[in-house]
């Protein structure tokens, strides 16, 4: 009963982490971005220079253009990752709509820099807790877990490609310079506020080896099965060692509790990993 009972409050925990985030992004638009012209990166930036041309809707061309996206997410990263990537890209379609297009930040260089900071805390809350703001973040996401770069930093140099769009269009270069600075604030506050590109050692000891490895490794992660003994039981058991994300480590720790609630877990940090990291070992 307890072990339901914190399942469900990690839901609970991780569903309201994920519409602060949300709601934070749109703030983030709505109230510091759009009111000077600026852009925001990704997907996101994308939809606001097609808005500012055309006169479209933002909100709508933030969802709309989000939808091949997830469904590659979908895809690479499974289907909690997308199902919460889903829940914050609605909520911040709809908060788009609800929160008014308000300037209060007269100054477009503090407009830039804190429109970069909420933005950027948002959508770290969301990669945090097992989601992303959709766009950019869930390529990042897709790369980071093959590659050992920072989410960060790899938004912010997808991001070049739509500055130098908005310089064709606008002919306007402080404009995107200011843009540039608050997606370069963004992707800082990300990689603050989500680590899980730092990988992470698990040492899982269990009696239901089995189950375990056969669910493990539809991750594609290689795992080591040691065989060991406890020094006060006697009682012989597996010991299950696997190199993973921190992005990954929620539904790591999901697996573990669900096949074995009785599983002893020990995470630690890992320096470095020589070898073949991200398929399973012959």
């Amino acid at each position: 009963m307890a072990f339901y009972a914190r399942k469900t409050a990690r839901q609970v925990y991780t569903i309201l982490f994920t519409l602060a985030g949300a709601i934070l992004v749109a703030i983030g638009f709505n109230m510091l971005l759009i009111p000077h012209q600026l852009l925001s990166g990704g997907i996101a930036g994308i939809s606001m220079m097609i808005g500012y041309i055309t006169g479209g809707t933002i909100s709508w061309l933030y969802l709309a253009l989000n939808i091949p996206v997830l469904i590659w997410g979908w895809i690479s990263l499974g289907r909690r990752f997308v199902i919460l990537s889903v829940f914050s890209v609605v909520v911040t379609t709809l908060a788009l709509q609800f929160i008014p297009v308000r300037q209060i930040a007269n100054d477009i260089l503090l407009a830039s820099v804190f429109g970069g900071l909420l933005i950027g805390f948002g959508s770290g809350l969301a990669l945090r807790h097992g989601g992303s703001s959709g766009g950019f973040d869930i390529i990042a996401s897709i790369i980071s877990r093959k590659r050992d770069v920072p989410v960060g930093m790899f938004i912010f140099l997808l991001n070049g490609v739509v500055i130098g769009a908005l310089v064709l269009f606008t002919r306007d270069p402080d404009i995107a310079l200011y843009s540039l600075l608050s997606i370069f604030t963004a992707g800082k506050v990300v990689d603050l506020v989500h680590i899980r590109y730092v990988k992470v050692t698990a040492f899982i000891v269990t009696r239901e080896t089995d189950k375990m490895l056969r669910k493990l490794l539809e991750n594609k992660r290689g795992i080591t099965v040691i065989r060991t003994r406890g020094a006060f039981t006697s009682h012989e058991q597996d010991m299950l060692m696997t190199v993973t994300t921190r992005y990954e480590l929620a539904e790591l720790r999901k697996t573990v509790l669900t096949i074995d609630p009785k599983a002893f877990v020990n995470i630690v940090e890992t320096v470095g990993v020589i070898g073949e990291f991200h398929k399973p070992l012959p």
